[in-house]
């Protein structure tokens, strides 16, 4: 049961009210792309935040050259032929609840995804056998050059599977059973997740073992509007900002107590073109909308000059992303004019484009924090200069992903975080309509390219091509337009907390969060 301290603190929040983190305690607010998770649950989420990181841990890690290093395996060997890895496991490793971590636990992991929305992490995967209490073979039903980074991913953080099965729903949710550097101690859905430290923790990724963390209790707040959250760092009642819109960097600079840190984006703003809804069921009308987006203006209008301006479904740290440029979507508004013209679309008096006495009027869905709604009126004038008028709609962060799933949508404004060339599947697959396939995308060919890149390869450099096969298909297909790739900056208050700078790590998440200290 809560203490009434902690309940008053709920309330307060939930309230809005400005509540000073205690000496002891280090307060952060997520990021608004982490924002509306309903559960800690590994196997069955599609949105985890950074808690998750932190009271788990993986086989594998990635450090900032995205290059593997260990976690709770200590090291590992793949055969010659792909079809068995061989994971050599940390000793000494226990769950929150004390359990032994061991090979049987990776034995009795592996089949709880079966069914689940994250099973395709390991559907290479045959089996697992114990070796030796430490030592954990898989035995493949095919070769699998991504397994380490399915391995390293959240989604394959591993929870002790005996109380994973004995909590059923509720796990993730009333109670997380990990191994990782911080245990849970509320989660209270929409508002915030307070974690304690885990005092027993010895076995942290890469460089950082044989400490816990050096703070107590971590709060994440969630804070959907990104100006609320900027006022609470400004004014004291949070320690940190994992994400910090570009609008407030010149308040941070500017302060004498705020200071940001910078790291490489994971993440990419773009615009799905739901393909199945007209006009959109036109290819030209989505080769318009693809190259109707100035994003350069977009960087430097709403951005302040921070990040780069995206031209595919990729961040372009990923070798897939390096696609031929006839593939590439970037500024030509000749073009799209000239799109809409053969599609039969002719500007009126008004500007606005007409096609059989009907105009070329859409619906622009969005979400509700000021960075997504500013930017979408940025798009919003940027479709307007060639003849096409979008209604902008506002959604609840977390709501808007239940609209999504009506099919409704035509365009909408939104983001992804993620550092591996998979994401095509997830967001185009004919296999996941209405979401994450918002744009309803499910054409054979790329269906047939998509199992290629997905399952076919046989060694990285097979699969790095079929993903660029597949990654240029889809962009011929215009089934969504590139706008933004973001860096990550961090703000925190220097009175309160001292961060690790450089930090070795590709996000700040379990590195960041063991090394993160307090001022006393």
């Amino acid at each position: 049961m809560k203490s009434l301290g902690k309940l008053l603190l709920g309330t307060a929040l939930a309230g809005g009210l400005m509540v000073p983190a205690q000496a002891q305690d280090v307060v952060a607010v997520l990021s608004q792309n982490e924002t509306g998770a309903t559960s800690y649950n590994p196997v069955s989420a599609t949105l985890l935040s950074v808690g998750a990181w932190l009271m788990y841990d993986r086989l594998v890690a990635k450090d900032e050259n995205l290059q593997y290093v260990p976690n709770l395996a200590e090291s590992w060997e793949e055969a010659p032929d792909g079809m068995t890895w061989t994971f050599k496991l940390k000793p000494g490793v226990t769950f929150h609840n004390g359990t032994p971590f061991t090979a049987q636990t990776v034995v009795d992991w592996l089949p709880l995804y079966k069914g689940s929305e994250n099973e395709y992490l390991f559907d290479a995967i045959d089996h697992a056998e114990v070796v030796s209490d430490t030592e954990v073979k898989f035995v493949m039903k095919r070769p699998e050059p991504n397994l380490l980074y399915n391995l390293s991913t959240v989604y394959a953080s591993i929870p002790d599977p005996a109380a994973f099965t004995e909590l059923g729903e509720e796990f993730g949710v009333a109670e997380v059973v990990g191994t990782g550097p911080f245990k849970l101690d509320s989660f209270e859905i929409g508002n915030q997740t307070v974690l304690l430290r885990n005092d027993d923790y010895a076995w942290g990724p890469g460089d950082a073992t044989g400490h816990p963390a050096k703070i107590e209790t971590l709060t994440l707040r969630e804070i959907a509007e990104a100006s609320t959250a900027f006022l609470e760092l400004k004014t004291g009642g949070v320690d940190m900002l994992m994400n910090v819109p570009t609008d407030f960097v010149g308040e941070v600079e500017g302060s004498g107590n705020l200071k940001l840190l910078e790291l490489p984006g994971t993440d990419l703003v773009y615009m799905p073109i739901n393909v199945t809804k007209p006009p959109f069921d036109d290819i030209k009308v989505r080769e318009a909308v693809a190259f109707a987006i100035n994003r350069q203006e977009i960087v430097d209008a709403v951005f302040g000059g921070r990040g780069k301006a995206a031209d595919g479904f990729l961040i372009s740290a990923l070798p897939e992303s390096q696609i031929a440029p006839e593939y590439r979507m970037t500024y030509d508004p000749e073009r799209a004019n000239k799109a809409l013209d053969d599609a039969g679309w002719v500007k009126g008096a008004d500007g606005i484009r007409e096609k059989g006495g009907e105009k070329l009027k859409v619906t622009l869905w969005t979400q509700s924090d000021s960075i997504f709604r500013r930017l979408s009126e940025v798009v919003q004038a940027q479709l307007k200069a060639v003849g096409l008028e979008a209604e902008i709609l506002t959604f609840d962060n977390a709501a808007i992903r239940d609209q999504y799933k009506t099919g409704e949508q035509q365009l909408a404004v939104r983001t992804y975080l993620w550092d591996n060339a998979d994401i095509l599947e997830w967001f185009f697959s004919g296999e996941r309509l209405y979401y994450p396939n918002i744009s309803m995308l499910n054409d054979p060919k790329a269906e047939e390219l998509k199992a290629a890149a997905m399952t076919g390869a046989k060694n990285s450099a097979e699969r790095e091509a079929n993903f660029r096969a597949y990654h240029e298909y889809i962009n011929s297909l215009y089934p969504y337009a590139p706008i933004y790739e973001p860096v990550q900056l961090m703000g925190y208050n220097t009175d309160r907390v001292t961060l690790p700078e450089p930090l070795h790590a590709a996000r700040f998440n379990t590195l960041g969060f063991l090394q993160l200290e307090v001022k006393e």
